[in-house]
């Protein structure tokens, strides 16, 4: 009887992996509205007059807010009132950005007297392209808050269980949404029969975001009754413990957040705005159609979901984290340089393939130690202001390579981009220069995880150490 009264909710194994799933679910959402358009970068280019550079400055307005303040901003908010109002907060402007973003490509923006005043200035971006990156850069606000908020109820809920496995396997979830919009996005372009369009994808991913945000409620029941069993406030400390602003200077002294820091946006940087060319790349090197394209790279992120629940679980027992790092960013630099030198040479499918399952790999072994080594090396009170700053340097990384990328794609290809816009059967880009630009963010990767790990080595963090306490 005694047991039965002092367990607490997230003692049970059901409870504390409903609740996982339950915010796995929203990140699951938002990862698939993030690529929604990805595959069809070409599409945009001939219907909507978007060059890979506006693409590059649609997909950086992403983390414009993000940069220029939101994510300190969210990271307060997350360890002042905590968990759940900062979740329900980030669903709700994932959803509204995503509204806009469907109004700007949608018929009944086409033509309207708004579209007419936002192409009256910065008449280099097409006014579809302005209100879908204000669209855009709200729902970034939310998603980035969503990941931070994400990370510490996790830690919440697995601490001295199993953390690792938890954060791998809420990963491996997220990730299923890149396969799936790459495998349906395509094809949703074209499910209304005429010309493909790009409205009937992103309206779909518009209502799953709305599905996502009424799982976030449902979890915050479950943390509700969490909190009334362990007499924890809202933030989930106690009151003499709370944040304080004087903590961010604390954070910003610490050489090793820096070190995980910069590690962080290099790794990142290489990965996600890979993501926005990556269809688009396969399909320049290969000569194959969009659909094909995003049939090959869909396979990217189903690596990195079917291993990473199993390297959580191996962080949790045998440890190696920063080790991890490492061998990730080696196996980054190999499949940029492979993207860059040889598939362009030897237009092989199967070369494709390889690349892009072991890019899946190397996507697995970093997050999967990265996140977890997080609460080892900054105290509870502000873990939510760390991932944040985390997140905020990453996302300056994140707001300027896809811009680089699409300059750098632009300035390599001279005249394309206007043959591809007036229809030219025949004419690709060369994406050389673009992958070796990702892959030299994959050597500076490999440096700064090789100095973590020496300074794990003489410092004794814990990095290389299992994460949990005790099998329960």
């Amino acid at each position: 009887m005694t047991e039965t009264i002092t367990k607490k909710l997230n003692d049970y194994a059901w409870a504390r992996w409903t609740a996982l799933i339950l915010i796995a679910m929203m990140m699951l959402f938002g990862y698939m509205f993030v690529d929604v358009m990805s595959p069809l970068q070409r599409l945009v280019q001939v219907q909507r007059g978007w060059t890979p550079e506006v693409f590059g400055t649609y997909a950086g307005a992403e983390y414009i807010l993000n940069v220029f303040g939101f994510l300190f901003l969210a990271g307060i908010i997350l360890d002042k009132s905590g968990i759940r109002f900062t979740g329900e907060l980030a669903a709700s402007l994932m959803f509204v950005g995503a509204c806009i973003k469907l109004y700007a490509v949608s018929d009944l923006f086409a033509g309207s007297g708004l579209e007419a005043w936002l192409n009256t200035w910065w008449t280099s971006m097409p006014g579809s392209a302005k209100l879908a990156a204000l669209g855009f850069m709200i729902f970034g606000c939310g998603c980035e808050m969503a990941g931070i908020t994400v990370s510490k109820a996790i830690a919440k809920w697995f601490d001295g269980k199993e953390m690792a496995l938890a954060m791998g396997l809420e990963m491996a979830i997220a990730r299923i949404g890149v396969f799936a919009i790459f495998s349906i996005s395509p094809r949703l372009s074209e499910a209304m029969g005429g010309d493909p369009t790009v409205v009937v994808p992103v309206a779909f991913c518009t209502v799953l975001l709305l599905i996502g945000l009424i799982f976030f409620t449902v979890f915050c029941v479950f943390d509700r009754k969490l909190d009334a069993q362990t007499g924890a406030t809202a933030t989930g400390s106690n009151p003499e413990d709370e944040f304080k602003i004087s903590d961010i200077g604390k954070i910003f002294s610490s050489k090793l957040f820096w070190i995980v820091a910069i590690l962080c946006v290099l790794y990142y940087s290489a990965i996600f705005p890979f993501q926005r060319y990556a269809a688009n790349m396969l399909q320049s090197n290969l000569g194959v159609s969009a659909t094909t394209a995003s049939d090959i790279f869909r396979w990217f992120p189903v690596g990195a979901a079917c291993i990473t629940p199993f390297l959580g679980s191996y962080l949790d027992k045998r440890g190696k984290g920063a080790s991890m790092l490492i061998l990730g960013a080696l196996l980054m630099i190999v499949c940029h340089l492979t993207f860059a030198l040889l598939l362009p040479v030897y237009p092989s499918k199967v070369i494709a393939y390889a690349a892009i399952i072991v890019l899946g790999i190397s996507f697995s072994l970093v997050p999967a130690a990265l996140w977890p080594s997080v609460p080892k090396i900054m105290e509870t009170r502000y873990l939510g202001s760390a991932y944040s700053l985390i997140f905020w340097v990453q996302n300056i990384g994140l707001f300027l390579f896809p811009i680089v990328i699409g300059k750098v794609l632009t300035l390599s290809n001279p005249g394309v981009a206007e043959q591809i816009a007036a229809g030219v059967e025949g004419v690709s880009y060369n994406y050389t220069a673009s992958m070796l630009v990702f892959a030299s963010l994959g050597f500076l990767a490999l440096l700064f995880g090789i100095w973590l790990k020496a300074e794990d080595m003489r410092h004794g963090y814990g990095l290389e150490e299992p994460g949990m306490k005790e099998d329960k």
